[in-house]
């Protein structure tokens, strides 16, 4: 028997463990055998891996392509390009585009932008507003991965529903069997202390974290996850940025309640010190915390495992609208948000170095649990013989600078990382069998990427 491709000579890393001396056989796009490499068959292309680590293909659940509408930001072929080249086999997109993806056809259209032209496959969510919410059942028809609500202020001003209207969507979704995330921050806390701060012409860069306080989150959490209860609704917290937020995740996990959570590596790599000393670059909501809420996120999120996920919310804007050239600014002059793609799996690998994760508990958080969160295990996220080929091979020793924004792929690459060491990288990304980057260069062809189905 001769397969199309067998990658030899690595460690195979999974949540159950470690394999060494072993490799992977790939047929037409998925998985028809892993063991030892003297018992792989022969093959048309051999990979030797040199000694890395391959593990599940990592899925980034939290991505802000900008595509429709927003392509001077990002765009399908640039997001999926930079998620190539850092080790992402699998991202999902926001639906705060223009149009916003609130309906079948507006989903249609992200969906065939992605055929044409992603390079890793994809996903998306679908948002549910005041307007939409008896569109729910024909959105899920035409295969949303799951639905959003915005219940604070987010770039692109996507208004909420009310608490009624969350409750009715909630009822609709629970039908569905799909899962409904939010960003949760209450908007009128925020908007509240946003409007006290300029009227006191409080403008620099802290201000604007001080401006959307922890409560304004944990409020959020919790009133959601109260929701939940009542309708039976599956629910997912994006972008947890405490551990207050963290702590509320776990109660509500404690009662029963069908809730998930993810965090981002910013969160868990700096303080809110960085707006002191990166600036406007740094801005992102919620914002980045102090070092005892961030303290307290590893301990209940990660350690504790209240946050079942790791996601970037990658977010590019230009460096203009970031006032990149003037970096401690006014900050209500910024817009809030910078890219991830590149550097989620080197900050990850980092925290593995220094003794913070074991590799099995990142493959998890990275791979595994965000396949099973959102309804696409096993066939992405497992490494499971018949399953899709997605492999993200890494060296966990590689040690390097971010020296330039030059060096990362989006189309716009402001980001708080440049000037961060890592230990770690991927060195090659893998989809459905298929080498779509290696050493940090891409070299699969636009359009290759596919619409990962949950309907199906």
């Amino acid at each position: 028997m001769t397969v199309d491709l067998v990658i030899r000579n690595c460690t195979v890393v999974t949540p159950a463990g470690r394999e060494s001396e072993t490799g992977v056989a790939v047929e037409d796009g998925t998985i028809v055998a892993r063991g030892r490499d003297d018992q792989l068959p022969d093959a048309e292309r051999v990979y030797d891996a040199e000694g890395a680590l391959l593990v599940p293909g990592i899925i980034d659940g939290h991505i802000h392509n900008r595509e429709p509408g927003l392509e001077y930001k990002e765009d399908w072929e640039s997001a999926t390009r930079a998620a190539a080249a850092g080790g992402v086999t699998t991202v999902v997109g926001m639906p705060n585009t223009d149009p916003v993806i609130d309906r079948p056809e507006h989903l249609e259209l992200k969906f065939d932008r992605g055929e044409a032209f992603a390079h890793v496959d994809f996903q998306s969510y679908a948002v549910v507003t005041s307007e939409n919410l008896d569109l729910i059942p024909d959105i899920d028809e035409a295969g949303a991965l799951g639905f959003k609500i915005f219940l604070g202020s987010t770039v692109g001003d996507v208004p909420p529903p009310n608490d009624g209207e969350i409750l009715e969507a909630m009822e609709r979704i629970a039908e569905t069997g799909k899962r409904l995330g939010f960003h949760e921050e209450n908007g009128e806390i925020i908007d509240h202390y946003t409007e006290k701060f300029k009227a006191e012409g409080r403008n620099e860069p802290i201000d604007h974290s001080h401006s959307r306080p922890v409560i304004a989150e944990q409020e959020a959490v919790e009133r959601m996850i109260t929701f939940a209860e009542q309708t039976g609704t599956k629910v997912h917290m994006f972008h947890v940025s405490s551990g207050s937020a963290a702590e509320a995740v776990a109660r509500g996990k404690d009662r029963g309640v069908d809730v998930t959570a993810e965090t981002c590596p910013h969160y868990l790599w700096f303080t809110e010190e960085v707006m002191r000393e990166k600036g406007n670059p740094a801005r992102i909501q919620p914002p980045i915390r102090d070092a005892d809420e961030r303290a307290t996120l590893w301990d209940v999120g990660i350690d504790d495992g209240a946050i079942d996920c790791i996601a970037t919310d990658h977010a590019p804007h230009t460096p203009e609208e970031k006032k990149v050239d003037d970096p401690f600014g006014n900050i209500w002059d910024s817009i809030s948000g910078f890219v991830g793609l590149e550097t989620e799996v080197p900050a990850l690998l980092t925290f593995v170095n220094e003794g913070r994760l074991t590799l099995e508990e990142w493959v998890y958080r990275h791979s595994t649990r965000p396949a099973q969160v959102w309804g696409m295990y096993p066939q992405k996220g497992s490494l499971q013989v018949g399953t899709d080929a997605d492999f993200t091979i890494v060296d966990p020793d590689l040690e390097w600078t971010l020296e330039s924004a030059d060096e990362l792929h989006s189309k716009n690459c402001v980001t708080p990382f440049i000037g961060e060491s890592f230990t770690g990288k991927a060195v090659a990304t893998v989809v459905r069998g298929e080498l779509v980057a290696e050493d940090g260069e891409v070299v699969g062809e636009s359009g290759y990427g596919t619409r990962v189905r949950v309907n199906e």
